[in-house]
């Protein structure tokens, strides 16, 4: 699978989030977009990374910048996700792996010192013009989940 890099042109993508609202990148015109991609709803990464990001959306929405989250989950198992752990940041259900073959998250990585194929913790930091057409100002691939968003919020400036 074919990762994308800094500069590429992000792919567009049209997922129903936990409500069965279908959103897309260029919904978010003129803004920066963190989206970022988790392995499974409701696990211990996840939750902490859902968790951190929903801690950062005021200061992340107060600098243009919206946080949406991509995993293979069905969107019933989003909504439980959303509602248990108290989440406000917009989680997509890609359960076809449109967007997460598109931008490149699918492949070999390892777990407990053993190496399977699924989805690649990653995210990318993409600026979406005013014709909804999104640039990846940074890829990043096999990410931790711990202290990620704190990294993120540094290196775009926010509090």
């Amino acid at each position: 699978m074919t990762q994308l890099t800094d500069g590429a042109t992000a792919p567009e993508f049209a997922l129903p989030d936990a409500d069965g609202r279908t959103v897309r990148l260029a919904d978010h015109r003129s803004r920066t977009v963190v989206l970022y991609f988790y392995p499974a709803a409701l696990t211990p990464g996840c939750t902490t990374q859902a968790v951190d990001f929903t801690d950062h959306v005021d200061s992340f929405a107060a600098a243009g910048v919206d946080v949406i989250g991509i995993s293979p989950d069905a969107r019933d198992r989003l909504a439980e996700f959303r509602e248990r752990k108290e989440l406000r940041v917009t989680l997509l259900s890609d359960p076809e792996h449109e967007a997460i073959e598109a931008y490149g998250v699918w492949g070999e990585r390892m777990i407990y010192g053993k190496m399977i194929t699924g989805l690649i913790r990653s995210t990318f930091i993409i600026d979406v013009d005013a014709d909804g057409v999104g640039t990846v100002r940074r890829a990043m691939y096999n990410v931790r989940a711990k202290g990620h968003v704190d990294r993120i919020a540094r290196e775009l400036g926010i509090g």
